[in-house]
């Protein structure tokens, strides 16, 4: 009772910092420790630690809303991912279902005008996965005052090299010709679709690299790194991100 009404103390102690008119309009997140968070609890079951993951993914959602962040993207299943153990790969295809299916009539979801979008290879994905996806993405698209973006069978150099195909076949059907292609057409293929660059990327667990993500988007984002793993991530550590962020005198080249 004591260490949560300190806690409560410090929180407010520093959110109070916080600048309004310099918030990030756009965060990304790298969802990295789940995994290692299952080890560390006495070896629990790999899908329990996703199941975590899963709920502090819908607190940082809350907390973006009350902060005025209109755009989070989470790096939720990569390409490479399938690659893991079965029972780990249908454990977090089971997951996306159940809270894609949850998303449809999610009281904050609609309270808070909030637009459900996947970007990535859905098409890889199981029908089921994709049939969720679909009436969650349904569900909210009229929405415009906040976006959700979730990368699921994600991989940014694939991304890239999709924007260019499209934009090759373009190019080959005499829509458009070579000298129209600039970083704004590329932007526009990309699975974002033209969607602002996120200003800061915060990776969980320690680890200090993008693994793919948003890599043409991400030229110009601060990118923020923390020790807790993603299953414990605290409204501080999100709000230190922040406050880190707004520190930062950001300068665009070298």
């Amino acid at each position: 009772m004591g260490e949560n009404f300190l806690y409560k103390i410090y929180e407010w102690y520093i959110s109070r910092g916080l600048n309004p008119e310099k918030m990030p309009k756009h965060i990304a997140l790298i969802m990295d420790g789940n995994r290692r968070f299952s080890k560390l609890q006495g070896n629990i079951d790999v899908v329990k630690g996703h199941e975590i993951g899963v709920d502090t993914l819908e607190k940082v959602l809350d907390w973006s809303i009350e902060l005025g962040i209109e755009i989070i993207t989470a790096y939720a299943f990569s390409t490479e991912n399938f690659n893991r153990p079965q029972h780990e790969v249908e454990g977090l295809m089971n997951l996306f279902v159940v809270n894609f299916k949850r998303l449809v009539t999610h009281e904050k979801i609609h309270k808070n005008e909030v637009r459900v979008k996947v970007v990535g290879r859905t098409e890889l994905l199981p029908d089921n996965v994709k049939e969720a996806i679909n009436e969650a993405e349904e569900s909210t698209k009229h929405y415009t005052k906040r976006l959700f973006n979730i990368a699921i069978g994600y991989d940014g150099r694939l991304e890239i090299i999709d924007s260019f195909k499209k934009i090759i076949k373009d190019v080959q059907d005499g829509k458009i010709s070579i000298d129209d292609v600039d970083e704004d057409l590329v932007s526009k293929n990309l699975y974002t679709e033209g969607l602002d660059d996120p200003n800061l990327i915060i990776r969980t667990s320690g680890e200090e690299r993008l693994s793919g993500f948003l890599l043409w988007q991400s030229s110009y984002s601060e990118l923020y790194f923390c020790e807790t793993l993603w299953p414990e991530l605290r409204k501080v550590d999100f709000i230190r991100a922040i406050r880190s962020y707004q520190a930062r005198d950001r300068r665009f080249g070298v």
